[in-house]
């Protein structure tokens, strides 16, 4: 990649792939969802210590519409944003919005990007610089994986099946092949995962006698 911006998709999930309503009960209950705040009892102090330097070593975010409407609603709201490293991170630092519906963001340090979606975030990465983060914003990076625009997938994986509401990945979409940069677990047992998608996953061959 050179000197030009990573971008990092960065979610937090059930086993059962679920990112709908982590933080509270009320934070997402489109769809009739009921199994809101299912991180907080598991997201232990390494969890949330990866997660704080996670935020820290950001250059940019970027978001789609409805994860920036939450975390506009909490995260810029915070009166003295330094007493937080990641209402400071989001604060601070530029931000923009994907978005075709949201298109005069409050929030400050928001850019609306207009045009061509694809083009606008290949410009956002040809800059030199760090990391470009994608938090939450299901539709957006499932989209960015479509458009082989991710160069790094951060997964936080908290041992709880939920059963219901949105999923990371749909039951139908484009397969990715991944390579495992980085793993650990936490003593809550959340798994950390950083992936690399390298293309096109390969499948296995039949033969007549069944060995590849």
């Amino acid at each position: 990649m050179g000197t030009t911006m990573k971008l990092t998709t960065f979610t937090i999930v059930t086993l059962d792939g679920v990112m709908q309503g982590l933080g509270g009960p009320d934070e997402d209950r489109r769809g009739g969802f009921e199994r809101g705040g299912w991180s907080a009892p598991l997201v232990d102090t390494d969890a949330m210590n990866y997660l704080v330097q996670v935020y820290q070593r950001a250059e940019a975010f970027l978001f789609g519409r409805h994860t920036y409407e939450i975390f506009a609603g909490y995260w810029g709201t915070f009166e003295n944003p330094d007493v937080n490293p990641i209402a400071s991170a989001l604060n601070s630092r530029p931000k923009y919005l994907a978005s075709t519906t949201l298109t005069d963001p409050q929030w400050k340090n928001t850019t609306a990007l207009t045009g061509d979606t694809a083009t606008a975030i290949g410009e956002l990465k040809a800059v030199p610089g760090g990391e470009l983060q994608v938090h939450g914003s299901g539709n957006l990076c499932r989209w960015l994986l479509a458009n082989d625009l991710v160069d790094e997938m951060i997964l936080l994986i908290v041992p709880v099946v939920v059963g219901q509401g949105t999923r990371l990945f749909p039951d139908s979409g484009p397969d990715i092949a991944l390579e495992l940069a980085e793993s650990q677990a936490t003593p809550k047992g959340v798994m950390i995962q950083r992936y690399l998608p390298t293309g096109r996953p390969k499948y296995a061959t039949a033969t007549a006698d069944g060995i590849d």
